[in-house]
């Protein structure tokens, strides 16, 4: 079809108009280009607003993931991208990624999948490494989540003497420790192990004990709880 022959998406068949399809077949529906395409709401003259999305998942390997990390103005460089909607992109992607956000004073951790699961919108989509620790009570009952460190793509610090002075602020009676890998890589390096026998050693002379220490990355993650590494 040339460009000038070209249908525009309100020339579609109404049952086949993303937002239309929405409301009568509910979201599920929705492929992720449809869902994509509401967000950018309309093309050029060449491109519908799905054409554009279809693009932004192809350059991506059709990873969502991998488009939540896209920042404005990687997103205005495709065609029919401006400022406005670049950011409705990202920031409705943002709530995606905070919807497991579930801190507060009910959450209680009782394996490492929850733990897991409560980082997710501090950790997920990051491109570089941070570590925090969860702060429990003695019912483990998580009081709150703590940033310790930010870094670069491949490390960052995690000073003892700071996470103890934290821990001992809110009165904690445990912590687990977490940091990302944004590589993907679960495997724990030696100064992971290191860290995480250091630390353990000094909780348990505060009477703070490090329940775990969790290597986070986007799909999976490693429990040094689970792999009996405590």
């Amino acid at each position: 079809m040339s460009e000038n022959n070209r249908l525009s998406i309100k020339q579609w068949a109404e049952e086949d108009r993303p937002r239309e399809k929405l409301v009568l077949k509910g979201k599920a529906a929705l492929s992720n280009a449809e869902l994509l395409g509401i967000l950018i709401g309309s093309g050029t003259k060449s491109l519908t607003a799905i054409d554009i999305a279809k693009q932004i998942l192809v350059d991506n390997d059709n990873d969502l993931n991998k488009v939540a990390r896209l920042g404005v103005q990687a997103l205005k460089k495709y065609s029919g991208i401006g400022d406005a909607k670049a950011i409705n992109i990202v920031s409705a992607l943002e709530l995606g990624r905070r919807r497991p956000e579930q801190q507060n004073n009910t959450y209680k951790i009782l394996s490492s999948a929850d733990a897991y699961e409560l980082m997710q919108a501090e950790l997920k989509d990051l491109s570089h490494e941070e570590f925090w620790i969860i702060l429990l009570n003695r019912a483990n009952v998580v009081i709150k989540k703590h940033a310790i460190s930010n870094g670069g793509v491949s490390g960052t610090v995690a000073d003892p003497k700071i996470i103890f002075k934290v821990a001992l602020d809110h009165l904690a009676s445990s912590v687990i420790l977490v940091h990302n890998h944004p590589s993907g890589n679960l495997k724990p390096s030696e100064a992971d192990k290191r860290l995480t026998k250091q630390l353990a050693s000094a909780g348990s002379l505060l009477d703070i004990a490090v329940l775990d220490h969790l290597i986070f990355t986007d799909s999976s993650y490693f429990s040094f709880a689970d792999e009996q590494m405590m």
